[in-house]
């Protein structure tokens, strides 16, 4: 594990190795699900849910996946009623944990994840314990193996007034106000440029921790993505 690494770096990486072994689906559900229900269930009045069906799309999923999980998202699934919770807490070494819900059944998913944190170095903690350590933020990468220069990138950064923009080992990041998200994804398709996009929560500030600590929060964090009731997971650690 490189330097420095961050929770969403990992996640990204996470990601190529699900699809690697055929889970990409299931990532690729909860983000269709999570955007439409943030947004509503039209494509074209939804950036972040046109940036999830996209990807989707990109990876063969079934229509009929995709519109179960649009659904889903809107609550217009017949026969399921699913409710959405913000839950919090801490993992090994005291970092901050968040973790977006959607569940049919809070009587089941309330007890599977305080036994994830209980078994493996964290708890479940009460409301508010950890949101005011995150942001909510849109978040654009653009790996650098498309054709587009530092440079272009910058330009664009401050065309749709992004308020950070990072250069990591092999993608760029674009962070935006949430109220400029939309018009950031509209600006990128008119360039024709390929990237991934979403509204999440970030971390305002970071929690350095050893290697060895961190394998164990990254297990943590692992396990509760893998409960099909979590959504989005979110953290603030980074390795020493």
């Amino acid at each position: 594990m490189s330097g420095h690494s961050k929770w969403s770096t990992i996640k990204r990486k996470k990601g190529a190795a699900d699809a690697k072994r055929g889970a990409v689906f299931t990532r690729l559900s909860k983000d269709i699900s999570l955007a439409a229900k943030d947004g509503g269930g039209d494509v074209d009045m939804n950036p972040a849910l046109r940036l999830a069906v996209k990807k989707a799309k990109a990876s063969n999923m079934p229509s009929a996946n995709i519109e179960k999980a649009i659904k889903k998202g809107t609550g217009d699934l017949p026969g399921v009623k699913y409710e959405n919770y913000i839950y919090e807490g801490y993992g090994p070494s005291g970092v901050a944990i968040m973790m977006e819900v959607m569940t049919d059944n809070k009587n089941r998913t309330v007890p599977e994840i305080r036994h994830i944190m209980s078994k493996n170095g964290g708890n479940l903690g009460e409301s508010g314990c950890v949101n005011w350590m995150f942001e909510k933020k849109g978040t654009i990468t653009i790996n650098k193996s498309n054709s587009i220069s530092e440079e272009e990138l910058m330009e664009v950064s401050i065309e749709i007034e992004a308020e950070d923009f990072i250069v990591e080992e092999d993608y760029y990041e674009i962070t935006t106000q949430p109220e400029n998200f939309n018009k950031a994804v509209e600006f990128l398709d008119k360039k024709e440029y390929e990237y991934e996009g979403e509204l999440g929560l970030i971390p305002t500030n970071m929690v350095k921790v050893s290697e060895n600590d961190a394998n164990s929060i990254v297990k943590l964090l692992e396990l509760l993505e893998d409960s099909d009731d979590v959504q989005k997971i979110y953290s603030n650690f980074e390795v020493e």
